[in-house]
């Protein structure tokens, strides 16, 4: 088998956040989320089979490979394979239009690309239900970059229960998410490890209350391009998850003295009526949140601030897609 398939797929913003997990193995969360893909963040990803092989060879362009990403790929491939009834090992090679492994989802664009990839590599057919699923099992917040705009993850009991699912075009709401980049290494500790924590932190049972609550508010909101209650408990939603990683053992810290002046500086903005919100994601950079009419005001705000090295904006993006462009 020597098909060659590449996807393409977007990194998301969680509005309700993924923290925390039932069952390790199979990535299933502890409570239902909503994202919104992101067009200007993406993950191209080409896979190809082919039996001269005898391991996976695994290139992911612009940081390097490390042996623990390689084996992930290997292993998410593996239950490809099994799925596609064959043994093939397979070349792949990656690379992300932003940086990796800093708090902005690279996991989920890059395995729901390479889901969507192999999957056609393999000639595997899948509806977008099942490969939400699939993709989960690589990394949980994969599986929401699968459909389009913005999306629902449902926790579930069961595998087959907890899949992804689209709950609004991406021309629904002109809704925009700048990335802050204050820090392009590593972070770390990875969302893996901080959603094992979860547990040991004795706020983590209020915030899941909390986040169960907060998903039927976001949801209502952005069906409703209600900005200012989507805004509020969105910017909570993000401020719980972070108390349940700093006070989990060993604690998490993912914020940086830059990630606090942007959340002090957003909510100064917001008081002298121009509004935007912060979310985010385990990692100091920061996702600000506001309408398209007031987009540049705010991104020429953020790149202003001490500490800004670039600012990724963005609108709602695609659902992960086959392209005709190879990386090899």
């Amino acid at each position: 088998m020597t098909g060659k398939h590449t996807a393409v797929s977007c990194a998301n913003i969680a509005f309700v956040k993924y923290w925390g997990r039932k069952d390790d193995v199979l990535r299933l969360p502890l409570n239902s989320s909503i994202a919104m893909n992101l067009d200007h963040a993406t993950t191209q990803t080409t896979v190809a089979f082919d039996p001269t092989l005898t391991a996976d060879h695994v290139t992911i362009e612009n940081t390097g490979t490390t042996p623990q990403a390689a084996r992930r790929v290997s292993d998410h491939l593996d239950r490809i394979r099994a799925r596609a009834g064959i043994e093939t090992r397979a070349r792949v090679v990656s690379r992300n239009s932003f940086p990796m492994g800093a708090g902005i989802a690279s996991s989920a664009s890059a395995f729901a690309a390479l889901t969507a990839a192999a999957c056609a590599a393999a000639r595997i057919t899948l509806s977008e239900r099942e490969l939400t699923i699939l993709a989960r099992q690589g990394s949980g917040s994969a599986c929401r970059s699968i459909p389009a705009g913005f999306v629902e993850w449902h926790t579930a009991d069961t595998s087959a229960e907890s899949y992804a699912e689209s709950i609004a075009p991406p021309e629904h709401w002109d809704l925009r998410d700048l990335i802050t980049i204050v820090q392009t290494e590593h972070k770390k500790v990875g969302s893996t490890t901080g959603n094992a924590l979860v547990h040991t932190s004795p706020f983590a049972d209020a915030r899941l209350a909390a986040a169960e609550r907060a998903l039927t508010i976001i949801r209502e909101a952005l069906l409703a391009r209600d900005f200012a209650t989507f805004g509020e408990e969105t910017e909570q939603e993000a401020l719980r998850m972070h108390a349940v990683a700093m006070t989990s053992r060993p604690s998490l810290l993912y914020w940086s003295p830059s990630t606090v002046r942007i959340l002090q500086a957003v909510r100064a903005w917001r008081e002298n009526g121009l509004p935007a919100y912060c979310t985010i994601d385990a990692g100091a950079n920061g996702h600000v949140l506001c309408e398209g009419i007031h987009a540049a005001a705010v991104e020429a705000k953020l790149r202003a601030l001490d500490g800004v090295q670039d600012v990724i904006a963005n609108r709602p993006g695609p659902g992960t897609h086959v392209i005709n462009t190879h990386l090899f």
